[in-house]
């Protein structure tokens, strides 16, 4: 059984993909790196690392942070999903 401080999620894609952390249950995670909001939408998938089943939480694009500097934002324009992503 995973402790408070194990983490039982890992992120799939994006800026942060495969980095494990402790997901509290969150239907969604924000991240904010470099001024831009990036969001993972947790799935239903699972996957294994170290020996343990973790959720997955699939990456659905950034998005500019609210008032930063439009000069900042990703080629894309920041604001459509990942390649790949889910189009909900």
């Amino acid at each position: 059984m995973a402790t408070s401080q194990e983490p039982d999620a890992v992120l799939s894609g994006g800026p942060r993909d495969q980095t494990p952390f402790n997901a509290a249950a969150s239907a969604l995670v924000e991240l904010e790196i470099d001024g831009l909001i990036h969001r993972y939408i947790g799935t239903h998938q699972r996957r294994d690392l170290d020996g343990r089943s973790l959720a997955v939480y699939r990456y659905d694009g950034a998005v500019r942070k609210p008032g930063h500097p439009k000069g900042a934002e990703p080629r894309d324009g920041g604001d459509r999903p990942a390649p790949g992503a889910p189009s909900w």
